[in-house]
């Protein structure tokens, strides 16, 4: 029996630990762990990230992430998430009342599970770009639900890969996984090498479409951006956008047209028009 949990355990049934002390280390990986705790750079073959609600924990398992550990409403375990716990071996599984896990969490917990889960190894860069034909490419995009949303319209609308820098977030932050709904284990990704990365773009066949604010630009809606048979659509940061000199050195600046005095979207409501424009348009579907 684990120190501050009082097993639950029947045979042929998934390791259910009942919570009686919120101190317990076993809890830290969902209530006192920073993102960057989790991430562990340091030791990445123990790095780690939280999977919120059945479809997400589900789309994570599809994709091969392997589970470390549970926390969720006792209700769920007869319920909808009987199966979910059966795919995930013996892990622990730690459960408690909706208010308890408010307590341990300090927020209302999205359809009442969670799952810690190893992060898995990222694809080559150079490898995505090799399979696929159209990309996004995010330059420095920091905010997590921008992020989150951004991979769901991804991969709704024809994105066969996401490219991003180093210095944007991280796909696998908690928030940005529970707004993606899961896609961000069904889009495969991974980041950039420093420096020219647009040389490995174009190394592959891509030419880059800058999504800027510029007058000289392209129309998202110019007939010729579809028919492009590789391309990879560049997105930037909230707020300052792409830089200068990202913008120079792509093939093409494109914009989103606007009315009513509105000078542009949201990041990640552009990414889902310029997406539908460029990838899911009849000359550009995959």
């Amino acid at each position: 029996m684990v120190k501050g949990f009082h097993t639950l355990q029947e045979p042929n049934m998934p390791n259910i630990l009942d919570i009686t002390d919120f101190a317990d280390p076993a809890l830290d990986l969902y209530a006192r762990l920073t993102e960057n705790q989790l991430l562990n750079r340091a030791d990445p073959a123990n790095a780690v990230f939280i999977a919120e609600s059945p479809l997400v924990i589900e789309r994570a398992l599809d994709a091969g992430c392997v589970p470390v550990s549970v926390l969720m409403e006792k209700k769920l375990i007869e319920g909808r998430a009987k199966e979910l716990l059966a795919r995930c071996g013996d892990v622990p599984v730690y459960a408690a009342e909706l208010p308890v896990l408010i307590q341990i969490t300090g927020f209302h917990l999205t359809r009442g599970m969670l799952c810690a889960m190893r992060r898995p190894a990222l694809p080559d860069a150079g490898e995505l770009c090799r399979r696929a034909r159209r990309v996004a490419v995010l330059e420095n995009v920091m905010n997590p639900t921008n992020l989150g949303a951004i991979f769901r319209s991804a991969a709704a609308l024809g994105v066969d890969a996401v490219l991003l820098t180093n210095e944007g977030s991280d796909p696998l932050y908690r928030r940005a996984v529970r707004v993606s709904m899961g896609t961000v284990f069904q889009v495969p990704w991974s980041y950039l090498p420093a420096g020219d990365w647009q040389a490995l773009l174009h190394r592959y066949g891509f030419q880059t479409a800058a999504m800027a604010l510029r007058e000289d630009s392209l129309s998202v809606a110019d007939p010729r951006l579809p028919g492009i048979e590789k391309l990879a659509v560049v997105l930037g940061t909230e707020g300052d956008g792409l830089a200068a000199s990202t913008i120079a050195a792509c093939d093409y600046t494109v914009r989103i047209p606007m009315s009513h005095g509105v000078d542009s979207l949201n990041v990640a409501a552009a990414s889902a028009v310029a997406f539908y424009a460029l990838c899911l348009s009849p000359g550009g579907t995959t």
